[in-house]
């Protein structure tokens, strides 16, 4: 019996003594605390089970010695001292651990992110966004399966010669390339109007999709100028860039001429809307497909902050993604949990 080994209860000593120590440092329900003290069980077990060369009975046995010594405290069974283990393997710099952001997030939303993430660059970037967005499980699980790091900050702009250093860094920043649509039920000859009614009527997942800091202004928003009536497709502030952000919704291939109905928009939007204090306008054109050649060309000499990105509908998404994506139902259900929870705060 492992119980009776001197190396198991020296093992066993000092994951107590750390449990013990934990508790008294910090509430235990503390992320950062909690994460800290799971990081070293599974140094603990780790170190241990390489010089004892002991097997799958290691984590049978201190489960059941860990939750008899410890009743009160959940999250000690054989399933999670696995995932400690698996946790300080991903991470096995302590110094370097304590300093990054897969300290400071919940537990299940970092078993989520050494499960489905490879590399420790993906690892580090989704805990970062995690966060500074205040995400929960179920949407840390859909960026990811997303793709977002792929995707944000890949829209084809000319930021760089229309915006300020700052402003033109930030604003490639919360553009993505492509936009991931699948929650809209449409197939893949929809028209424009359907394209935005659909857009609309799911709102909230939706801004989920354009990120964090978009506030909704107005669909088919009205301008008058010259005696004539405009209307712009979608209207947007985001509340970090200080700036309105006008879409134009295309359901066929990007054409120079988007370009120009584009400027003329962020032009009477500029003159008609924006503040003193307002950054300049930016434009996103959304469309159903881009040639990349030909975006750069004409955006190239534009003076307008305009980026171009293309759109993906669940008909366009692959099986494997569409089968990972949590449904519509699942996203609002978390989304409204969300809101409750927040408002509770206020």
């Amino acid at each position: 019996m492992l119980s009776n080994n001197t190396d198991y209860k020296q093992l066993f000593e000092k994951l107590k003594n750390e449990i013990q120590q934990s508790q008294s440092r910090a509430a235990f329900g503390v992320a950062r605390e909690l994460m800290i003290l799971y990081w070293r069980i599974g140094q603990f077990i780790e170190n241990a089970s390489y010089s004892n060369n002991w097997g799958e009975s290691l984590l049978d046995q201190l489960a059941h010695d860990l939750n008899k010594t410890f009743p009160a405290i959940e999250g000690l069974s054989k399933r999670n001292l696995y995932r400690m283990r698996k946790f300080f393997n991903v991470y096995p710099s302590e110094e370097h651990f304590v300093t990054q952001p897969v300290s400071q997030i919940p537990w299940g939303h970092n078993i989520t992110i050494f499960q489905k993430l490879k590399t420790e660059k993906e690892r580090l970037w989704y805990a970062q966004k995690t966060l500074e967005h205040g995400w929960s499980r179920p949407i840390l699980e859909h960026q990811i399966d997303s793709k977002l790091i792929e995707r944000e900050g890949k829209s084809l702009n000319n930021f760089t010669q229309t915006l300020p250093p700052i402003q033109s860094d930030l604003a490639k920043q919360i553009l993505k390339d492509p936009y991931n649509f699948d929650f809209l039920n449409l197939t893949a000859d929809a028209h424009e109007r359907e394209l935005e009614r659909g857009l609309l009527e799911n709102l909230k997942l939706f801004m989920l999709e354009l990120g964090a800091g978009f506030s909704f202004v107005g669909s088919q928003y009205h301008m008058e100028v010259g005696d004539q009536d405009f209307y712009i497709d979608l209207l947007f502030y985001h509340l970090k860039l200080r700036a309105f952000i006008v879409i134009d919704l295309k359901t066929k291939a990007f054409i120079p001429e988007d370009a120009g109905k584009m400027q003329f928009y962020l032009g009477a939007v500029d003159d008609l809307l924006r503040h003193e204090h307002d950054a300049p306008s930016i434009g996103l054109i959304l469309c159903k497909t881009k040639n990349k050649i030909i975006v750069e060309y004409t955006l190239k000499r534009n003076t307008s902050p305009i980026g171009v990105s293309e759109y993906l509908l669940t008909q366009a998404l692959p099986d494997n993604l569409k089968s990972q994506l949590p449904s519509v139902a699942e996203l609002e259900t978390e989304l409204e949990r969300l809101e409750t929870k927040l408002e509770e705060r206020v």
